[in-house]
């Protein structure tokens, strides 16, 4: 609330009476602790050694050891749902984010616009006199809004925080990342060869962003919202931290829940009585075949050695950027800092199944619905992890790492997608040390527990709209309680991709059904019930024996959903939900031109070419020994890039990474004016809805080069390597060059992309003379 001028006015200034109040900065109050939010990704809780897991985590270990290790605390099954929570302390479809930002539908709980009546933390603590960094993953950003021209109201300055240095979308090449800093795309400082990682890279800038604001503002508190790209796929980590792990999965998922399970309880974080859930088997209808788990004694000796590798390089990926996070809390030691600020080191949701059964050296095929090759994973095995491949383990290890409930990630109706690792660490406020707790939490609730310690409150009002009552419970009070102490939770629900469930007073009701099925009947479902405060692993279904309790439980989640905005449930399939056309701030067109050297467009604002026939024309005046991109979108992953090499004109389609790249190659090429270009003439679908057709290589008017072509109906990637004019960012879509490629050796106009009927040589001709005017 503005202060009013108490001061005198009159025509004189020595006349006047000065009163400065107004303009005074918001002070926090005395002693407030600065925040340090640090959230992994796809992380199920048996998997990091606080919790009994195999994974080293030497930075976790010591915050565990002098802090407070939560054994029921729960997030929305999805990355962007739940880092909604901790933005707002509201419920994710509150929020508008019922699912990725990928997945919006235009629906109110899935718009992917958080609604000014849900003020964030950041802007919340803004306006209380405290700094606010955002570092690394965002992914709550709409999709159509992740450009240069887009607009930046979800953008992380826009939504309270002074600084950001990150990535916008949902994950990232961790080699060659997209990133942002502030509200500009930038180029990662250097390379991999350069010793670059993403980890590295995030923890550079955090301590950064603190050193620089400590240096000029000592007395001021900061809030930091560390996300790594860890650990979510791609899996990237030094071959050095992937090595450590040798040959310490070779026993296999299987045998890997039976011990952690046991050593989750020896140490306390499950009751001695926890049943092992089985694993989620073929089912018979194949309804979620893509999430079944291979038996670890069904698999030959090539996929047993292949699928420990792949838990290795994971293993890798988590300790080493926890070895990253470990730098920022030496600094914040080391400087007089850590003792006074209050720790959450935790992850959005349960472990990743998103490798199908047989795991995977480029995850994009799973949001393409196309299934993996065991050969092709065989032949990179030497090489996972490292900048050759985009890999993800199979479900046998999500499962594994999320023992000992059932499922994963997506499955929010199980403690497999929703239950997930916290740790509390705050020297200056909390007596216990090394202690467990188990009351029962959500990641709505970080956001009441952050303004319960600093001791302010929500508005009711934040810059004139009124404003929704958090639903997230403080957790302060379970800092110095006992560790089985009653919870001051009482009600949360879970919805997600179709799936649903609900938690109430110790009890949990299920509705039986398997995300991005398609087919809907969300009416047939069976609900299950299990007794959580007796039963952890949710493995005894009492359904039969207390209907009026699971009446109950689904009456009030039919509640819950009213209020929340959680309908309709929406179960497509991943590829369709991606696919989804959005309004967009540009009016449709078939028509795209773009000129050299303009930052990467982003994939949700650049051509469609996807499941069509398409047009790429390049006006150029080539000199002799001219050579370079002329237009690259994708990676190597996935993608396609025009371009002159030894005097030829080449187009490369690279399909899903899956070698060998499709190639098409001109004769020699002559100096001078020349229109370039490829057109796809898209004739079918393949077993799994791929384009397949005829590309042409054009010299001016001419064909010089022609083929059958298959073309993907997914997006190129979700990390990022974006359309690019004159050059190729990031990770090079063709193997045949390398260092981004520049054009060089005469001039390039500019590029036309054409989505419509129209002829490749009427649209050469219109491009002509489109660029001789520019």
């Amino acid at each position: 609330m503005t202060k009013e001028f108490q001061g005198k006015i009159e025509l004189d200034v020595r006349d006047s009476v000065a009163d400065w109040a107004p303009y005074e900065p918001t002070r926090a109050p005395e002693g407030a602790p600065n925040i340090l939010v640090i959230l992994y990704d796809d992380t199920g809780m048996a998997s990091w050694s606080p919790y009994g897991g195999r994974i080293n985590m030497p930075t976790l270990d010591r915050l565990a050891a002098n802090g407070l290790t939560y054994t029921q605390w729960h997030t929305t099954a999805l990355c962007s749902p739940t880092r909604s929570t901790f933005l707002t302390g509201r419920n994710h479809h509150v929020n508008g984010m019922g699912n990725i930002m990928e997945g919006t539908n235009g629906f109110p709980g899935l718009s992917g616009h958080i609604p000014e009546s849900c003020a964030t933390i950041g802007q919340v603590l803004q306006k209380n006199g405290y700094s606010t960094f955002w570092v690394g993953k965002n992914h709550n950003v709409p999709e159509e809004d992740i450009s240069t021209g887009g607009s930046k109201e979800q953008w992380p300055l826009a939504q309270g925080f002074d600084r950001f240095y990150g990535f916008l979308g949902g994950e990232t090449n961790n080699w060659y990342p997209d990133l942002v800093e502030d509200n500009h795309f930038i180029e990662p400082p250097y390379s991999p060869e350069d010793g670059y990682h993403l980890s590295k890279d995030l923890a550079d800038q955090t301590i950064r962003l603190i050193r620089d604001q400590n240096a000029s503002n000592p007395s001021k508190p900061w809030y930091t919202w560390f996300c790594p790209g860890a650990n979510h796929a791609p899996h990237h980590a030094p071959k050095d931290y992937i090595d450590k792990y040798k040959g310490q999965f070779d026993d296999g998922y299987d045998a890997y829940r039976e011990w952690v399970l046991g050593r989750m309880i020896e140490r306390g974080i499950l009751p001695a009585d926890t049943a092992l859930t089985p694993i989620n088997p073929m089912p018979e209808d194949q309804a979620n075949a893509a999430d079944y788990v291979k038996p670890w004694d069904s698999l030959s000796d090539d996929e047993k050695r292949l699928f420990a590798r792949m838990a290795e390089v994971f293993a890798g990926f988590s300790e080493y950027t926890d070895v990253q996070i470990g730098r920022i809390i030496d600094y914040l030691e080391d400087s007089g800092q850590l003792d006074n600020t209050l720790i959450f080191y935790c992850a959005d949701n349960g472990a990743s199944g998103e490798g199908s059964p047989d795991g995977s050296v480029n995850e994009n095929k799973f949001f393409n619905g196309f299934p993996d090759d065991l050969k092709e994973n065989l032949d990179k095995i030497g090489v996972l992890g490292g900048p050759e491949t985009y890999n993800h383990y199979p479900t046998g290890w999500a499962t594994a790492f999320s023992t000992p409930f059932q499922m994963f990630k997506r499955y929010s109706q199980f403690s497999g997608g929703t239950c997930d690792p916290m740790i509390i660490h705050w020297p200056a406020g909390i007596k216990a040390k090394g202690e467990i707790r188990h009351q029962y939490h959500h990641s709505t609730d970080i956001v009441a527990t952050v303004l319960d310690v600093i001791g302010i409150e929500m508005p009711d009002v934040f810059r004139g709209v009124e404003q929704r009552p958090l639903d997230g419970v403080s957790m302060k009070y379970s800092f110095d309680a006992a560790p089985d102490g009653q919870t001051e939770k009482k009600v949360q629900y879970y919805a997600m991709l179709g799936t649903r469930g609900i938690w109430k007073d110790g009890w949990k009701a299920a509705a039986i059904h398997a995300p991005l099925t398609g087919h809907g009947r969300f009416d047939e479902d069976r609900w299950e019930l299990y007794h959580v405060a007796e039963d952890r692993s949710e493995s005894k279904d009492l359904a039969a024996e207390h209907p009026e309790k699971l009446q109950e439980l689904i009456d009030a989640w039919f509640e819950e959903a009213e209020k929340n905005n959680v309908l309709p449930l929406d179960d497509r399939s991943a590829r369709d939900q991606l696919t989804i056309e959005r309004p967009q701030a540009e009016p449709p067109r078939t028509r795209y031109i773009y000129y050299p050297d303009t930052t990467a467009v982003a994939e949700s604002v650049a051509v469609n070419v996807r499941g069509r026939s398409y047009k790429i024309i390049a006006d150029v005046d080539l000199e002799k020994g001219a050579e370079g991109v002329l237009f690259a979108h994708g990676s190597r992953f996935g993608g396609h890039s025009l371009f002159i090499k030894d005097n030829k004109l080449t187009y490369v389609y690279n399909f899903l990474g899956i070698p060998p790249e499709q190639v098409f190659t001109s004769g020699e090429l002559t100096p001078g004016k020349h229109a370039l270009g490829v057109e796809f003439i898209r004739e079918s679908a393949g077993e799994h809805g791929e384009s397949i057709g005829t590309a042409k290589l054009y010299i001016d008017d001419q064909v010089v080069a022609e083929g059958p072509m298959r073309a993907q109906v997914g997006k190129f990637t979700l990390a990022g390597d974006g359309l690019c004019i004159g050059y190729d960012s990031g990770d090079a879509v063709s193997g045949q060059y390398s260092d981004g490629f520049p054009f060089t050796g005469g001039k390039l106009l500019g590029v036309g992309v054409d989505v419509s009927d129209e002829q490749y040589l009427d649209l050469e001709l219109e491009a002509q003379a489109a660029f001789a005017r520019e």
